[in-house]
């Protein structure tokens, strides 16, 4: 005769699994990036093998590596609302027109106000669009 307790193990077993589907990262796909890194969807500059990228932590705190610059930001994200607050960029040797570009590409993340993600991608939507793909190796 089987026992209630031995038929028990096997059901308790299924919802735990389904629990941890319902929390697994897969979930997580259209939501906003925290803890990721991005790259800018762009082709390499001549002479640079430099693509701008964006380091996203828990919190939003944001580390840049741009095509000359870098620094920190911080995002604050409310549904599809976004604000990227630009901190202290570091100015490194680099041709003045690559330094305009990160100052633009600063400047675009700044002026955002929208994001939205298909997939791999984040887009930060405002005067100018910007497409990111998300690192995922």
């Amino acid at each position: 005769m089987i026992s209630f307790a031995r038929m028990s193990k096997p059901a308790a077993s299924i919802l735990l699994i389904t629990a941890a589907l319902h929390l697994s990262p897969v979930r997580a796909e259209n939501g906003f990036p925290f803890g990721s890194e991005m790259t800018l969807d762009v082709d390499r500059q001549r002479g640079s093998k430099r693509i701008p990228n964006l380091e996203i932590g828990d919190k939003g705190e944001v580390v840049l590596e741009l095509w000359c610059k870098g620094g920190k930001g911080q995002f604050s994200v409310a549904g599809n609302t976004v604000i990227f607050v630009p901190g202290a960029m570091e100015n490194r040797p680099c041709p003045p027109d690559r330094a305009q570009q990160d100052d633009e590409l600063v400047a675009a993340l700044a002026e955002a106000g929208t994001w939205k993600r298909q997939g791999d991608f984040v887009s930060f939507i405002g005067a100018k669009t910007l497409r990111f793909r998300i690192n995922t190796n």
